[in-house]
């Protein structure tokens, strides 16, 4: 199936590992040509050579970006400008997950947390909105987590925070519809990616095999597929939703939690 992604651009922020970096190896297998961010260098770099490898270097931007800070992020929007002259598609994917129930974070733990969550889409949002209305029809794909439907409690902030993002994604699919812009989610349950690897790494599988530790965590949080997902999974759904291949989707979300979800 041809997404219609040839010769397109595409922005991801948190690009340079995980879901946002298969994303971007899959933009650049549909034809796109792709811009990356991140707060690591290291990652960034060597993300940059595994997608510049096989697609090529004129093909893909890499920039160390952290996308809390305004200034960042409109000097990123302005070096995607410079050069690919265009933004058909931004993918916002920054973000992790604050361990605490309500009673075990601080307010300043709090307000970190509905900072990174809710100005990490709104930053790049504001940012590139000029891009992607002069590159209209356009896209925006919010990554958010099934913890907006379906809250945990050692996750409170977390939780709060996805749900208020669901809302504004909402929000923003209702008023960048005129500017010819669709804003479109999806909701991942757990996805072997980054963030479980480094937890894996930090020992938190108490001496288990990873393999052993991801099957325990998909049968205690009552996964019916029996298995945690893949980044590439995640990744295709994203994809689509920024193609013109789902022209007419806008304000939709769609879960990749292997049937975790337990909503209608």
């Amino acid at each position: 199936m041809d997404l219609g992604l040839s010769d397109k651009v595409a922005v991801v922020t948190g690009g340079s590992s995980g879901i946002g970096l298969a994303a971007a190896r899959i933009f650049l297998e549909e034809g796109a040509g792709v811009a990356i961010c991140g707060r690591s260098g290291d990652r960034l770099a060597a993300a940059e050579r595994s997608l510049a490898g096989p697609h090529g270097a004129d093909r893909v931007l890499s920039a160390a970006c952290d996308v809390l800070d305004p200034a960042q992020v409109a000097d990123f929007r302005d070096r995607v400008a410079e050069r690919f002259g265009r933004a058909d598609i931004l993918v916002a994917n920054a973000g992790q997950a604050r361990r605490g129930g309500i009673e075990d974070l601080g307010d300043d733990e709090w307000r970190a947390e509905l900072d990174l969550k809710f100005f990490s889409v709104l930053h790049p949002a504001r940012a590139f909105l000029p891009l992607l209305e002069s590159a209209a029809p356009s896209a925006i794909v919010c990554t958010n987590a099934l913890l907006a439907r379906r809250p945990e409690p050692w996750l409170a902030a977390t939780s709060a925070a996805r749900a208020g993002v669901l809302n504004l994604a909402k929000t923003m699919s209702r008023d960048f519809a005129p500017k010819g812009i669709r804003v479109n989610s999806i909701l991942i349950g757990l996805v072997d990616s980054g963030q479980w690897n480094r937890r894996f790494e930090q020992g938190e599988a108490g001496g288990k095999s990873k393999e052993e530790w991801f099957a325990e965590l998909a049968a205690e949080r009552g996964i019916p597929l029996g298995r945690l997902g893949e980044a590439d999974e995640a990744a295709r759904v994203m994809v689509f939703l920024a193609s013109p291949a789902a022209s007419y989707l806008t304000g939709e979300t769609i879960e990749i939690a292997g049937g975790q979800g337990h909503h209608v």
